[in-house]
């Protein structure tokens, strides 16, 4: 069975590494204008996943004459939100198992503090042991909270909604309240960072200290990106991250104030009627080093010596 789960992983890690490889489509300049090469648009992802996306932004764009930058936004949203409910039951596995290792910080402490201070392989090895055996005996699988489905999932809408906001033929040419979609812009690049670091914030409101001094790093990086990549993309592409970014504070919040406290509520409940189980610190397995071995060598003719003298006495004796 763990076999399996462990293909499964596998299975799942490197069918979403070839997603994302796959969304990357050729391109070359035209007139001064990227678009997808003659090979590419009759590629599998253009023609499964960026050919139809282009036709339901240009729905709203051409067919009821809302423009270009409204049919990004909308189309965005539709679905972003249509794919929520993934994001958010992924959001919760892995909010769940983090908040439960909060709660269980007293009963891993002396664990994490035995292997911070291991010196040896075999002392390394034997903490490392104890806090697995700790985790799970406390019900802690980190792994069972990274499925790989829902981002399989959601990585074909992802690569169809970036795609056909770069090359859908006529954004390159089209504006949004002045903006050109077909040029890089500071004030949508701003527009998607302020999106981003507000829903980084947001995460932090309701994080420990330990929590926050872990991960801060890593969740600045998110926006730190998205600001990169879209003052170096057109800002159809820019705009598609803006509105994205909505949609991110929205579950964000649900997370926050709606989510993690029913979660808490739930551990607490759970271990009020099932205590944690405390873990035993390991044993010292640390061989004896020469030295000790050699100073034992050195005690044993004093030790030989003292009772000769002893002896001798008993016998003058």
């Amino acid at each position: 069975m763990k076999n399996l789960k462990k293909k499964l992983s596998l299975l799942g890690i490197t069918g979403a590494g070839l997603l994302l490889l796959s969304g990357c489509v050729q391109t070359h300049i035209v007139d001064g204008v990227r678009v997808p090469t003659e090979a590419a648009t009759q590629g599998l992802t253009y023609q499964i996943l960026v050919k139809p996306m282009s036709s339901f932004v240009d729905l709203f764009a051409n067919n009821m004459n809302l423009g270009y930058g409204w049919g990004i936004v909308l189309v965005t949203l539709i679905i972003r939100f249509l794919i929520l409910p993934l994001g958010l039951n992924q959001a919760y596995k892995s909010t769940y198992m983090q908040e439960k290792t909060a709660y269980l910080a007293p009963v891993f402490e002396p664990l994490n503090a035995r292997l911070k201070a291991a010196t040896t392989p075999e002392e390394r090895m034997a903490a490392q042991q104890a806090l697995m055996k700790a985790q799970k005996d406390n019900g802690i699988n980190m792994l069972a909270s990274m499925g790989c489905l829902p981002l399989l999932i959601q990585w074909p809408f992802f690569i169809a909604l970036y795609n056909a906001a770069a090359y859908t033929p006529g954004i390159s040419t089209a504006t949004f309240f002045g903006i050109n979609l077909g040029s890089p812009s500071i004030v949508i690049t701003l527009i998607a960072g302020i999106f981003y670091f507000l829903q980084t914030w947001i995460s932090t409101k309701s994080m420990t200290p330990e929590q926050k001094k872990t991960g801060l790093t890593m969740l600045i990086m998110s926006p730190v990106m998205i600001i990169i990549f879209s003052f170096m993309s057109p800002a159809g592409v820019a705009l598609y991250w803006a509105v994205g970014g909505i949609v991110m504070v929205i579950q964000q919040i649900i997370i926050t104030y709606i989510m993690k406290p029913r979660m808490r509520q739930k551990i607490e409940e759970e271990f009020k009627h099932n205590p944690p189980k405390m873990a035993d610190l390991p044993k010292d397995v640390t061989p004896k080093s020469a030295t000790q071995q050699g100073l034992k060598n050195l005690d044993a003719p004093h030790k030989k010596n003292n009772k000769g003298r002893n002896s001798g006495k008993q016998k003058r004796k």
